[in-house]
């Protein structure tokens, strides 16, 4: 059988966007299910656009998304040459020929056609120019382009989509090309196909914004008499207003990196991006990276476009509600062994990281992590809502502030009160520590909730969380009667 080979080709006009991430991500899986090879290739011919910038964005992209490859990367023009010479190679035998058209001639002409209503298109006028009369034209020192010569055919042009079905289009509806620019540089139709038959690409996996360039390039690997690759074309990532993505259009909400910075689990958001254009014919959403290559087939690649519905004014739900979805979901699952390095990494960056927790209390946070995730959204919520578990420098919100502390004046008493008698016990447990709140609120004659919701607030600066005393626990004697007999400076002045 001859191997499998893909690629993945982006522009470096830009940082890596879940459109060029998911049509990674599908290579990647095609690759892996068939035991083939997956190539990068950096398409920088747009040298105007093209940026080191961009290249080292898409490249921290892949890797945080953990997409690898077996060849690469390789950059288009250093195979510059190879264009060129295709190009020529295809002037020789006939099947292209040198067009010295004037730009305005023929901005001219496509203005006749849409006044007219008329087939847009180049009309040939330098198709048939004998050799003679394009040898003057170039004694002259007239510029001129190279475009392929499209077959005067019959019939129908077309390809097999392993997404789309038969593709056809009529020979007479596609124009002569431009294949070499009258600078001399090869056009991107060129340079993809020359790339594609040299590195043996067996199989090309792209968005369906490409078929325009598909159709053409049918040709190309006609005239250079190399085998058509199996066509995939995929659909399009729209917006909620069913907008194609895009740069410039939604800003960085649409790149990798706003995900990667915005703390998801870099496999959640894989698996949420293949559900992007992908099911698996049931109801499984959740998918190890070895069910996610077992489960993965072309042929259930969706032939319509997927919508991308992010959100820019809702705090939690800042993105798609199923990404947010998913990667809750492997907060909550994920081996916490495999989940702490992400954690660790944070907490790093916040400056709030302990050495010890990867020594003499790497127990400890473990078993904090599991405690708290629960309640989490993305990586970042360790350093945020559960800051206080790390750090004493956390903000109590406003909310619970208001609602379980501030709403009674008595409490600047009763939890110092509380911290003395938590200081008394040897045992400071669940149950040793729920016995004393209890018996406090009994002999204030006030409901327990007060004081634990009171706790909660002034502890860790949450309105919700754990259970209470689970927390405690956690926290620590020492830090827990410090934050409570502390809890004075949270009332106005007047009331102290």
């Amino acid at each position: 059988m001859t191997e499998t080979r893909l690629r993945f080709p982006p522009s470096p006009t830009g940082y890596l966007h879940i459109g060029g991430a998911r049509t990674a991500l599908y290579n990647w899986l095609y690759a892996k299910k068939t035991g083939g090879k997956l190539i990068l290739r950096i398409e920088d011919t747009d040298t105007e656009r093209s940026t080191d910038e961009s290249i080292k964005g898409i490249l921290e992209g892949l890797e945080w998304l953990g997409i690898t490859f077996d060849e690469g990367p390789y950059f288009q023009t250093d195979f510059t040459g190879e264009h060129i010479a295709a190009a020529q190679r295809l002037l020789a035998e006939g099947k292209a020929y040198k067009c010295f058209c004037k730009k305005e001639d023929l901005d001219a002409k496509r203005e006749a056609a849409l006044a007219a209503k008329a087939t847009l298109g180049y009309d040939r006028t330098c198709r048939d120019l004998t050799a003679v009369r394009v040898a003057e034209k170039e004694a002259e020192g007239l510029p001129y382009v190279v475009r392929f010569k499209v077959p005067d055919r019959t019939g129908m042009l077309g390809y097999d989509d392993k997404v789309l079905g038969r593709i056809e289009c009529s020979y007479k509806e596609v124009d002569d090309f431009v294949i070499l620019r009258s600078n001399g540089k090869p056009l991107y139709l060129l340079c993809n196909v020359v790339d594609d038959i040299r590195d043996r690409i067996t199989h090309i996996i792209r968005g369906q914004d490409h078929m325009t360039n598909t159709t053409r390039q049918v040709l190309l690997y006609e005239a250079l008499n190399a085998p058509l690759p199996v066509f995939a074309h995929i659909p399009l990532t729209l917006d909620t207003k069913k907008s194609k993505i895009s740069k410039r259009s939604h800003g960085e909400i649409v790149a990798v990196h706003f995900y990667r910075d915005h703390g998801f689990i870099p496999w959640a958001f894989n698996n949420f991006l293949v559900l992007l254009g992908w099911n698996p014919g049931n109801d499984q959403e959740i998918f190890s990276r070895e069910e996610l290559i077992e489960a993965f087939t072309l042929e259930r690649i969706n032939k319509s476009s997927a919508v991308f519905n992010f959100r820019k004014d809702d705090p939690k739900f800042f993105t798609d509600p199923k990404a947010i979805s998913i990667n809750e979901q492997y907060l909550r699952t994920m081996e916490i062994s495999e989940l702490a390095p992400m954690v660790q990494k944070v907490l790093e960056e916040e400056g709030i990281w302990n050495e010890a927790y990867a020594g003499a209390q790497k127990e400890w946070f473990f078993s904090t992590i599991a405690l708290i995730r629960d309640r989490f959204h993305t990586l970042k919520d360790f350093a945020s809502l559960g800051r206080a578990y790390f750090a004493d420098d956390y903000v109590i919100d406003d909310k619970p502030l208001q609602k379980n502390v501030l709403k009674f004046d008595q409490l600047k008493v009763w939890l110092p009160t509380l911290a003395d008698r938590f200081e008394q016990l040897e045992s400071f447990d669940i149950e040793e520590t729920e016995r004393v709140a209890r018996e406090l609120a009994d002999e204030l004659e006030i409901k327990p909730g007060v004081l634990i919701n009171a706790m909660r607030t002034v502890v860790t600066g949450q309105l919700a969380g754990p259970s209470m005393f689970d927390i405690l626990v956690v926290i620590g004697k020492e830090k827990v009667v410090r934050r409570l007999r502390g809890a004075g400076r949270l009332f106005p002045a007047a009331s102290l």
